[in-house]
Order: structure tokens, then C-alpha cells, then sequence
């Protein structure tokens, strides 16, 4: 079979000899990586840094609340992570009297820790390969349907056997587009505290003018601790836990760093694309992403209205602002970045070079409709992206978008039941209701959902009926429609809802205005047409023998995955890029706290800084914190390949020493998620020896500070 050489165009996933990408298995390196990795530097051994027998790296990174990375940096599960990471943590044990989130906070001794109402860590105990076993139950002869779930009853056994009679999660894992398979095994704990957390002036210093931009000044970092019971196991929140014993922790390096100095991160990255088609390209840049930015960027405006108005409210919001901000000013990125690089026409090219391979004699039967069908579906499917994520910036901004339609499904259950199972069925409603009205704000929900529907209905295209029908009534405008709703609807307060569950009836809920509402649009985000199921399996189908037929092409090839939120390790250097006349620094590969107070703005938002810190500016009172070269580092740069996930992960030497926490990317590379760009690509992170001079100095948290393994 000949190889083919433009697959490196056409997925850019194979490992290749000037770039240092790749999103890599741990249980891969020693065959992969280990000699590439010890030749640039590394000098620890790959089973140092996996290891199921033995305490190994991988035993000091955990996953934090489900999206996140964070690490163990002492023996007694103290966890650094990114401050944007405990953001909804950190808003939550906020008040307008208690404001960690504006003011900072910083125990000072264990019993001061605080505890969120639902915050976990997981930690990876071991993986392994179960393609084989799973794709023996398959054929190409099942249909989709069958194919699935032949596949999820294989899955499901093997999460039994190894799950230990439910001491593990076991989650078995599609890679490749469903021609490989890994089952992971981890131990998850659900009691973490929240230790410290700089102010929201240093911890989100440049706001979203800053993100995702370099030169960057933001000590995106917040400090919390793993308790678990007196035997070291999970166990929930109770005041008899004690500190976790990790197996393994990482001390943390104060020697700096220098360009073209080895780095490694170990995290969680969430998903990447770079199998992805260059229809898929096309609908992204075209109509998806677009779609997605304007509804962003609608609910934005309707909340920020409201919170600049009210501390109470913006401590209650900002967690949901901060996350439609970010994939806003994401999504914006990847259009640019993927425009300018013409990504999607590079592919393309490629796969009409692979398209003339399929066709061979040899290779038509497997692979000869593979490229028609893919494209054939993205054209058919451009204009439902649009509306699909005009209706998904809607969910992610407007609770009452969801909100009707979810407790709605618990009291149509409720109503139709006999008065013992109401009882039954009613501590677990009303706990729901406090739990999602607790810090809702009626006035900014009524906003967003108005001028959400307004852009929906304008913008879409195909879009749920009664939502036409309300638009063909009100000619657009939603204003009156969602203010009339909210004032006769049973969802607008947690007190109407409960006063119906004392007198339930079928008819109100059903005719309930903002349940209709909610109800449509829910209906429309499930919506699966048959003829649209159909579309969609013989487009996986064709997807995974795309890759199948990439992967058979060269069986000799180093490739690595797309990322979907399993642990993976990325190698590569401190690196910068062009000198940048914004950065005050000597070389564009870090900043420095000279830079930060270059930005300061008094009162600002996003650029407001602490006199505290000023003061020690002032003074150049760095402590122990300072370069060599005399200035306080703040972020660096480095060409590691990581993506949303990573945030919060480790910046490790060659020693296995804590150097800094990875916390963006830059805009120039937004196109990562698809395609490395070498020569743009960079991850941004914040130095460690800054974290610890915010710790120690600005803070005065010494205990932390004597907690900590410091390497001088």
C-alpha cells in the first residue's frame, strides 16, 4: 500500500521532526516518547513519570470540578490550579459582606478552609487498551444503531470488572473515531476546600481584553486542598477528614527558567479536532462560530447590564459570564485564525489527493465514498450548525431557556402522581427549586431571554414553531411576550413553584408561559429527525473510515488522538515569539510585575490593581521571587500543545519540578483546536515564582509557603 505523505496536510497529527506536537497517552511514552523527550532535555525515565505499580507523576495531577486540571503540591493535598478554575467556587462562597472573589482570601489555618456546595477532584489510577475486545463484537455489516449498541454493552462490562465493586470510576473511551478503544480507572474525591485565592484584580488582571492575547500580566491562580477520611479514602464533606496523603506530590522550583529550556504538562485537555474535515472547517468558520459569537456576545450584553448595576448580582453571575465570555472571545479566534491560515482549503486539497488514493482499484470498496459522503453531509447540514448554535448561545446565556422545561419534567411526574408518591417525589423538587433560584435575578433573566429570542427568531432560520408563532405575533420583538410571561408564570420564583406544589394542576403547568417557552426550545435543541439520523450515522460511518484508512495508510506512523478529557502529556520548550514592543521584557518569552503596573488603570474593571501590590512594586520588595536579572517574572510562554482542559495543568522541568500553571493560549494560534500551528502555536503560563510571591509577600500566607517543597 503506498504511503500516503499528505496525510501530514491532511490531519496534522502525526508526530513530525521540528515540532514538538502531540497530546500523548501516558502509557505510550516509554515506546514513543521517552528517547525524543531525554534528548531534549528530560531527566526523569517514563516510568517516573507513569507508573501503575509505583507513585509516578501522573499521581500528583488531578482533574478539577470536571473541566479543569490541578496539581498536588504538598503532602497534604494542597492543590494549586487556576484561579479561573475555582472561579464558581471562589463566587460562591462569596457575599457582598465576604467578597473573596473582589477581596481575595487566605486561610490561615486548616479549620478557616471554606467548602463549596459540589466541588471533586479526580485522580487517574491506570489505563489500558480494549480495542480488540470491543471491536470484535462489531461488523460492517450493522447498521449504526446496532453497531452502538453492541459496543456500549462490551463498554459496560468492562467498567464493571474493573471498577472494584464501585471503589473506582471506570470510563471506557472511543479514540480515533471509534477505531481504537481505552478503558480509564479513577478515584474521585468530593471533599475540597478552598484554601486561598488572590484577588479578582490579580487572579483575572486584564479581563477579557486580555484573553487569550500576549503579552500577558494575570496571576490566574487559586490555591485548595483534597481532604478524604482517616484511612486516605474518598469520603463526603465532614469535619472528622483529614488532609490526603497523595502518593506522590511535586516540589516546586525556584532556579527560573530560560529560553529553549525543556517543559512538559500533564492535564486534562477537553476536545480537540484535528481529524476534523475540511467541510467541518468550512461550517465552523462559515456558520456555526458565527452563530455562536452573536448569541454570546447577546446574552453577555443583557447580563453585564445588570451586574454592573448590583455586587450581589455580579458575584452571582460571574461564573456564567466569565464562561459564555470566554468561549466568546474563543470562538471569534478560531473564525480569524482558521480564515487567515485558510485552513479548510489546505485540507481540502489534501483530501482530494486522498479521494484519488480511495478510488484505486485496491481501496475503492472500503474507501471510495468516503469523501463524497462526508461532503455531502456538511453541505446539508450548514445552514441546521447555524441555527443549532444560535439555540446553544441561548442555553448557555438564559436559564429560563432550560430551566421551565427541566423542573417541568419533575412536576408533570409530581402532578400525575397519588398523594404517597407526591410525598415522596417532593424533597427532591423543592431541592432542586432552592438549588437553581437560590441567586437567580429576575430582572437580568427576563432581559436575556428577550433578546435572545429576539435574535433567534431574526437569525436562525429554521427555528422551533411556537417560537415562529410568538415571532409572527409580537413582529420580532420579545420584550412584551417574556415580561408577560414572567409575571403570570409558576417558574419566574421559587415561591410560586412552591406554592403549586401545594395545589397541583395539570392544566396550569401545561399552559404555563414560560414552560411553553422553555418546553419549544428544549424540543428543538433534542430534535432528531429520522432523515436526520440516518444523515448522521452514514456520516460516522464515513468519518471513521476516513481515519481508518489514515491510520492503515502508514501502521509504522506516531500518532496520538484527539483530546477528550483523558489525561495526556505534551513536551516541548520555553520558547517566545517576536519581539513585541507591548512587553517591557527583555525577551518575548515572559513578562514581568513592571509590565503589570504598566497597565494598571485606577478603578478599571479589568486593569484596577491592589495598592498592596503597587507598594511592593514600588519597592521592589520581591523577596526570594525575583529573576536572577532582578525583575519579579509574571507569565511565560512556551510551545507545549494543550487546549481548553489544560487549564489549570502543571509547567513541569526536566526534574519533575513544579515551574508554572498553563492558563491560555494565544489568539495568533486559535486555530489549535484543528490544526498545530507551528510556528505560532504557544501555551501561556503563569510563572510559579510569581504565584508564591503573591502567596508569601503580597498575602503574608506563610503557612502555605511552609506547606511547600521549594527547590532554591
Amino acid at each position: 500500500m503506498k504511503k500516503l505523505w499528505i496525510l501530514l496536510l491532511l490531519v496534522a497529527v502525526k508526530l513530525n521532526s521540528f515540532a514538538d506536537e502531540g497530546m500523548w497517552f501516558l502509557m505510550h511514552i516509554k515506546r514513543l516518547n521517552e528517547v525524543d523527550m531525554q534528548k531534549k532535555g528530560l531527566q526523569l525515565t517514563a516510568e517516573e513519570i507513569y507508573s501503575v505499580n509505583n507513585a509516578s507523576l501522573k499521581d500528583a495531577i488531578v482533574q478539577f470540578a470536571g473541566g479543569c486540571t490541578a496539581e498536588i503540591v504538598s503532602n497534604q493535598g494542597l492543590v494549586f490550579t487556576n484561579h479561573h478554575c475555582g472561579y464558581g467556587a471562589i463566587a460562591e462562597l462569596s457575599t457582598p459582606e465576604n467578597d473573596h472573589l473582589t477581596n481575595g482570601f487566605w486561610a490561615k489555618t486548616k479549620a478557616e478552609e471554606l467548602k463549596p456546595k459540589a466541588l471533586s477532584v479526580r485522580f487517574f489510577v491506570r489505563m489500558d487498551d480494549v480495542s480488540k475486545r470491543i471491536l470484535a463484537v462489531v461488523n460492517d455489516q450493522m447498521s449504526e444503531g446496532a453497531r452502538e449498541k453492541a459496543i456500549n454493552q462490551e463498554i459496560a462490562k468492562i467498567e464493571k470488572e474493573n471498577s472494584e465493586n464501585g471503589k473506582y470510576t471506570v470510563s471506557v473511551k472511543s479514540f480515533y473515531n471509534g477505531n481504537e478503544y481505552y478503558y480509564f480507572v479513577y478515584q474521585d474525591y468530593n471533599d475540597v476546600r478552598l484554601v486561598g485565592t488572590p484577588p479578582n484584580s490579580i487572579g483575572k488582571f486584564g479581563g477579557d481584553t486580555d484573553n487569550w492575547e500576549w503579552p500577558r500580566h494575570t496571576g490566574d491562580f487559586a490555591i485548595f486542598r483534597v481532604y478524604a477520611d482517616k484511612d486516605g479514602n474518598p469520603a463526603e464533606y465532614s469535619t472528622n477528614n483529614v488532609p490526603l496523603k497523595p502518593k506522590h506530590f511535586l516540589p516546586i522550583s525556584l532556579k527560573g527558567i530560560q529560553e529553549q529550556d525543556f517543559a512538559m504538562i500533564l492535564g486534562y485537555p477537553g476536545r480537540t479536532n484535528r481529524w476534523m474535515p475540511a467541510g467541518g472547517i468550512d461550517q465552523n468558520v462559515k456558520f456555526a462560530y458565527p452563530a455562536w459569537v452573536e448569541s454570546s456576545k447577546t446574552g453577555m450584553d443583557a447580563m453585564k447590564k445588570h451586574m454592573d448595576k448590583d455586587q450581589a448580582v455580579k458575584l452571582n453571575y460571574a461564573s456564567k459570564y466569565s464562561s459564555v465570555a470566554n468561549y466568546w472571545k474563543n470562538r471569534q479566534g478560531m473564525i480569524d485564525a482558521l480564515s487567515a491560515h485558510k485552513t479548510a482549503l489546505t485540507k481540502a486539497k489534501a483530501e482530494s489527493k486522498f479521494n484519488k488514493w480511495a478510488n484505486k482499484k485496491e481501496n475503492k470498496a472500503e474507501y471510495g465514498n468516503v469523501i463524497a459522503t462526508i461532503n455531502a453531509y456538511y453541505a446539508a447540514t450548514n445552514e441546521k450548525a447555524k441555527h443549532d448554535n444560535y439555540l446553544t448561545g441561548m442555553v448557555r446565556s438564559a436559564n429560563f431557556a432550560t430551566l421551565p422545561a427541566q423542573i417541568g419534567t419533575a412536576l408533570k411526574t409530581y402532578t400525575a402522581a397519588n398523594e404517597a408518591k407526591r410525598e415522596e417525589l417532593k424533597l427532591r423538587i423543592l431541592t432542586a427549586i432552592a438549588g437553581s433560584y437560590e441567586k437567580l435575578h429576575l430582572p437580568l433573566e427576563i432581559d436575556v431571554l428577550t433578546d435572545e429570542l429576539t435574535l433567534y427568531a431574526k437569525k436562525a432560520g429554521n427555528i422551533a414553531p411556537y417560537i415562529a408563532e410568538l415571532a409572527a405575533k409580537n413582529n420580532g420583538d420579545f420584550t412584551k411576550t417574556v415580561q408577560d410571561a414572567a409575571a403570570n408564570s409558576i417558574f419566574a420564583s421559587a415561591d410560586r413553584l412552591t406554592n403549586f406544589l401545594e395545589n397541583p394542576s395539570e392544566l396550569a403547568l401545561t399552559n404555563d408561559p414560560l414552560y411553553l417557552i422553555s418546553s419549544a426550545l428544549m424540543n428543538k435543541y433534542r430534535e432528531n429527525a429520522p432523515a436526520q439520523k440516518i444523515a448522521d450515522e452514514n456520516f460516522q460511518a464515513a468519518y471513521r473510515k476516513l481515519v481508518a484508512g489514515i491510520l492503515a495508510s502508514d501502521p509504522k506512523g506516531k500518532y496520538y488522538p484527539d483530546a477528550n478529557s483523558t489525561l495526556r502529556l505534551s513536551y516541548g520548550k520555553i520558547i517566545g515569539l517576536p519581539k513585541d514592543p507591548r512587553n517591557d521584557a527583555s525577551s518575548n518569552y515572559f513578562t514581568t510585575l513592571k509590565g503589570t503596573i504598566a497597565k494598571y488603570k485606577p478603578n478599571d474593571e479589568e486593569f484596577d490593581l491592589p495598592k498592596r501590590l503597587i507598594d511592593l512594586y514600588e519597592a521592589k520588595d520581591y523577596g526570594r521571587y525575583a529573576d536572577k536579572a532582578g525583575h519579579l517574572p509574571v507569565n511565560f510562554l512556551s510551545d507545549n500543545d494543550i487546549t481548553g482542559g489544560n487549564s489549570g495543568s502543571p509547567v513541569i522541568n526536566a526534574k519533575g519540578e513544579l515551574i508554572g500553571l498553563a492558563f491560555d493560549g494565544n489568539i495568533e494560534a486559535m486555530a489549535g483546536d484543528v490544526i498545530f500551528d507551528h510556528k505560532l502555536q504557544r501555551t501561556i503560563s503563569v510563572d510559579i515564582r510569581y504565584v508564591l510571591f503573591i502567596i508569601d509577600k503580597f498575602a503574608g500566607a506563610t503557612n502555605i509557603i511552609e506547606e511547600l517543597k521549594i527547590v532554591e
